[in-house]
């Protein structure tokens, strides 16, 4: 019976010693589990965290290889090698925490014209129609909220508040980087300036976008005004009251309002090109056009879809006013994104370059100057 007791007692020890060890082993094994599961997560995190980096790196750097890595084919023949390496200096653009340089916007933005002369006649068409359709939403939303607000605020107040709305399209367009004439306006006209293209291609090229606008945005007025109308959204006399509010001054002070609103929206392709983020560019181009909005003053492509809905379901709008309207429109945002954007900012742009030059000019005499001296 004793040596019973005792087989007992020894079994329990062991067993009890066993559990003991195997709890051990479990605990560590849960230690060592949660250290390793620890270390994959920091090295995850660090590798996540790289990955970032490595993407925006990556995006600084694809901004800084269009002026970075300029090409001898990107300069005009009259180009010499001198004002070659003046301009290549000048437009560096290697501190991604500074703003960028006035050469390097211009030269990238340079760079995207010609990129846009090189396109397909098909390619430039449909990007243009896809512009024209997507600029046309800024229009069926501000009707809607034009409707909503005539309930309760006097008509004129209305229209200002909901033309805050402006910028929608601008950033669906802006951000797609589909062509949109007043924005391509002063861009395309920089390697004309620069004697790079011809005058014709500009011409040609601006008249496939002009077209492309037009006929995207009069589709669109056809089929999404039509169902707003019939969605009970707005009314037609919704649609003839704005197109009212945009037809309603002499065809002076149309073609003025015309040309600032074109000098704006080259200000806002200069900015644009000047942000190094999504959300600047959305910033910018809010701005910029929501005060083209607030304004009221005067832009081609959404202009042309304001009036010609007012043409096909409205009453107050004849064939006649609609063509000179546009005709008159198109003609000064020209202007104001030629004159007052690509000339002026390309003229900074070369002033730069002979100040450069100048500069490096010096240091040579004065170099030359301190050798001689020291001869003598």
């Amino acid at each position: 019976m004793s040596n019973y007791k005792d087989n007992l007692t020894s079994d329990a020890t062991h067993k009890n010693h066993q559990d003991i060890v195997d709890g051990n082993a479990n605990g560590s094994n849960h230690q060592m589990e949660q250290k390793k599961s620890s270390v994959e997560n920091e090295v995850n995190n660090s590798t996540e965290e790289n990955n970032s980096d490595e993407i925006d790196d990556s995006n600084n750097q694809s901004s800084a290889d269009v002026t970075k890595n300029l090409a001898d084919d990107d300069f005009s023949e009259v180009v010499s090698n001198e004002d070659k390496e003046t301009i290549k200096e000048v437009a560096s653009d290697d501190n991604f925490s500074a703003p960028k340089s006035y050469a390097s916007i211009l030269v990238e933005q340079f760079m995207d014209a010609k990129e846009t002369f090189n396109r397909s006649l098909g390619s430039l068409f449909t990007s243009a129609f896809t512009a024209g359709l997507e600029i046309g939403i800024s229009l069926f939303v501000i009707l809607t909220a034009f409707a909503l607000l005539s309930d309760v605020l006097p008509s004129q107040y209305a229209i200002v508040l909901s033309s805050l709305l402006y910028p929608i399209g601008f950033i669906i367009v802006v951000i797609g980087q589909s062509l949109l004439f007043t924005e391509q306006t002063s861009l395309l006209s920089l390697p004309v300036l620069n004697k790079i293209e011809p005058l014709w291609k500009l011409l040609r090229l601006w008249g496939i976008v002009i077209a492309g606008n037009i006929v995207g945005g009069c589709l669109f007025a056809a089929l999404m005004i039509g169902l707003g109308i019939n969605m009970k959204l707005f009314s037609i006399a919704d649609v003839d009251a704005y197109a009212q509010h945009v037809l309603g001054y002499e065809w002076w002070v149309i073609f003025g309002s015309s040309i600032l609103a074109g000098w704006m929206m080259g200000v806002a392709a200069w900015l644009v090109t000047s942000a190094r983020d999504t959300i600047s560019r959305i910033v910018l181009v809010s701005l910029i056009t929501g005060s083209i909005g607030f304004l009221g003053l005067h832009h081609s492509i959404v202009g042309n879809i304001e009036v010609f809905s007012a043409l096909l379901y409205g009453d107050s709008v004849s064939l006649g006013s609609y063509l000179l309207f546009l005709l008159v429109v198109l003609v000064g945002n020209t202007i104001g994104g030629v004159v007052f954007v690509a000339v002026l900012k390309n003229r900074i742009f070369l002033f730069e370059i002979k100040k450069v030059k100048q500069q490096t000019e010096d240091g040579k005499n004065d170099s030359t100057a301190r050798m001689n001296a020291r001869q003598r």
